[in-house]
C-alpha cells in the first residue's frame, strides 16, 4: 500500500507538494498537480483533523478528489494506555483487495512507532453522509449495518485466513485484562446510579465481572470462527447517507491495547444494538438484524457456522458488554455525561436480562 512514510502531525505539515505526491502515489492523480488548498481544522475525541479543499492545476488528470479529511493521532492516551495502530492498516492493508468494503477511500496512511503518531488522508465525504449520532435505527439501517459488518467479517473468516496478517489471538491474561479493566468503575456505577437500577442488577454486574474471563478462556479455545473486529461500531463511528441507508460506512477503528480485536463478529453487533440502541427498538430489530447478518455470511463465502453458534456466541458478546459499559465509570463520574453512561449500563443490563446471557456464564 501506498504511503508517504513521514507521519504528519500538524497541520503546518501539509504543502501543495506533498498533497501532489500523495495523490501521484495513490492514483487519484495522474497528471498535473495541486495548485493550492485551504483547510478547516478540528478535533475529535483522540485525534486532530482537517477538512482539506484542493484547487489543481488546469492540466491536471485521474480521479482528482477535490475535499479530503486528514485525521492525526496521538496514540499516547496520557494514563499510560495506548491505541494500537491498527487504524492504518484497517485502512492501507486489511481491505484494499475487497472492493466492496465499507471503508472511506484512504489516499495516505502512515505510523512513526518511535513517535507513536500516526495519520490517514481520507476522503471528504460530508456532502453525501453523515454520523449516525441521532439516527433512529430502523430495520433498514440494521439490514445496512448488518451486511457492512458481514462484509469485513467474512473477508478475514478463520483461523488460518486470520493468520496470513500475523493477527494475534489473545490469551487468558488479555481476555482477563479486558473484563477487568472496568472494574474500578463497578463501585461508581453503584455510588451514582445505585437507585435507578433493578434491584438484581448489583449481583449480575457482579457474576459478570467474576465468571467472564473463564468463559472467554473457554471460548477462545476454538478459534475457527474467530474474526477480524471493528470492535467499536457505535453510532458516531459510522457515517450513513443523507439520504437512504446504503452505502453505509464504518470509520475510527481505534482499539486500545487492552480491546479485544480477534473474536466472534457477533461483538461488533452486541456492541451497537445491545450498548447503543435504546431498548425497544432493539427488541423489535434484534433477531431480524442477527439474522440478516448470518444470511450474508453464508453469501460471503462463511459456511459451517451454525446459526444456534452465532446466537450463542452474540449472548455472549451481549454479557460482555457489561463490563464496556461499566469501564465508563472508572474515572469515577462526569456529571456530563452520567446519565449516557447509565443509559449504556441499564441498556445492557436489560439486553441479558431478556436472553438470559447469565445462562452461559
Amino acid at each position: 500500500m501506498f504511503s508517504t512514510t513521514k507521519v504528519i502531525t500538524d497541520l503546518e505539515q501539509i504543502t501543495p507538494e506533498w498533497l501532489t505526491a500523495v495523490l501521484h502515489q495513490s492514483g487519484a492523480l495522474t497528471a498535473g498537480e495541486i495548485a493550492s488548498f485551504t483547510a478547516n481544522s478540528g478535533g475529535g475525541h483522540w485525534s486532530s483533523n482537517a477538512q482539506l479543499a484542493l484547487l489543481y492545476s488546469d492540466n491536471a488528470q485521474g480521479d482528482c478528489p477535490t475535499h479530503l479529511f486528514l485525521k492525526m493521532v496521538d496514540t499516547n492516551t496520557g494514563n499510560g494506555e495506548f491505541f494500537l495502530p491498527a487504524e492504518v492498516t484497517y485502512y492501507t492493508r486489511d481491505y484494499v483487495d475487497l472492493p466492496d468494503a465499507p471503508l472511506v477511500r484512504c489516499y495516505d496512511g502512515a505510523y512513526d512507532p518511535e513517535q507513536k503518531r500516526y495519520h490517514l488522508l481520507l476522503d471528504d465525504l460530508s456532502a453525501t453522509h453523515k454520523a449516525a449520532y441521532d439516527l433512529q435505527p430502523t430495520l433498514a439501517h440494521g439490514q445496512a449495518l448488518a451486511e457492512a459488518l458481514a462484509v469485513i467479517h467474512a473477508h478475514w473468516w478463520g483461523e488460518a485466513r486470520l493468520g496470513q496478517i500475523g493477527a494475534s489471538f489473545h490469551d487468558a491474561a488479555h481476555l482477563r485484562r479486558f473484563a477487568e479493566i472496568g472494574e474500578p468503575g463497578i463501585p461508581h456505577v453503584h455510588t451514582h446510579f445505585g437507585a435507578r437500577l433493578k434491584p438484581h442488577w448489583p449481583a449480575t454486574i457482579e457474576q459478570i465481572f467474576a465468571a467472564l474471563p473463564h468463559r472467554l478462556a473457554a471460548r477462545a479455545k476454538d478459534k475457527t470462527d474467530f474474526t477480524l473486529l471493528h470492535g467499536d461500531p457505535n453510532p458516531g463511528n459510522m457515517l450513513v447517507p443523507h439520504v437512504g441507508e446504503r452505502p453505509l460506512y464504518l470509520i475510527d477503528q481505534q482499539p486500545f491495547d487492552w480491546s479485544i480485536t480477534t473474536w466472534s463478529g457477533a461483538f461488533d453487533l452486541a456492541y451497537v444494538m445491545a450498548l447503543y440502541w435504546e431498548t425497544e427498538l432493539r427488541r423489535e430489530l434484534e433477531m431480524p438484524v442477527l439474522r440478516h447478518y448470518h444470511h450474508t455470511l453464508t453469501k460471503r463465502g462463511v459456511h459451517g457456522y451454525s446459526w444456534e453458534q452465532m446466537f450463542d456466541d452474540y449472548r455472549l458478546c451481549v454479557a460482555l458488554m457489561v463490563p464496556a459499559a461499566v469501564e465508563y465509570m472508572r474515572d469515577g463520574g462526569d456529571p456530563d455525561w452520567n446519565e449516557f453512561r447509565l443509559g449504556l449500563v441499564s441498556r445492557t443490563l436489560t439486553a441479558c436480562d431478556d436472553l438470559n446471557c447469565e445462562q452461559l456464564l
